[in-house]
């Protein structure tokens, strides 16, 4: 009986470390990198939903935690799938991205035209690269924060609605 309560010490610890390994690919797997955002504004389109771009950096801890509190599960909730496209950049990469215009530029650079000085903030966008709400910055209030996230996105589809007509 003494052997069974180390060995599930030695599991438990074992189950977390992997759960801590894998955190970044279940981030990638729920809100991939974008590469190509005229692209993603077309499947937005496909939804007469918006873009959600959330940008965040690698040694962020609250970027972290908006990814795998609040936007992955949103990501395999279908209501989210009809409303947005979501995505991350990461504003310390230097690798490319096509912009809404179909231009070629970096993450960085491309935060950087859009007034990203903090991260996490969240831009919700429309097909053509327009804003459509204010952006989301920091994560303030954890207790709050998905009803601030629902508010971005519920206004941001009032919009492309109204725009529609």
């Amino acid at each position: 009986m003494n052997e069974i309560k180390p060995m599930k010490q030695t599991l438990s610890l074992l189950v977390w470390i992997v759960a801590w390994a894998l955190a970044p690919a279940w981030a990638a797997e729920g809100v991939p990198s974008s590469l190509d955002l005229r692209k993603d504004a077309a499947a937005a389109r496909g939804i007469n939903g918006a873009v959600l771009v959330a940008f965040v950096s690698d040694q962020c801890g609250y970027c972290e935690r908006v990814l795998n509190e609040f936007l992955i599960p949103m990501s395999r909730n279908g209501e989210y799938r009809n409303k947005v496209v979501m995505r991350r950049i990461e504003t310390d990469s230097h690798s490319r991205l096509r912009d809404f215009n179909g231009e070629e530029t970096t993450p960085s650079e491309f935060a950087q035209a859009n007034g990203i000085r903090m991260t996490p903030t969240i831009l919700v966008f429309d097909e053509k690269g327009r804003r459509l709400a204010k952006p989301l910055i920091g994560l303030t209030t954890v207790d709050y924060y998905g009803y601030y996230l629902d508010q971005t996105i519920d206004g941001a589809l009032e919009k492309i609605r109204k725009l529609g007509k």
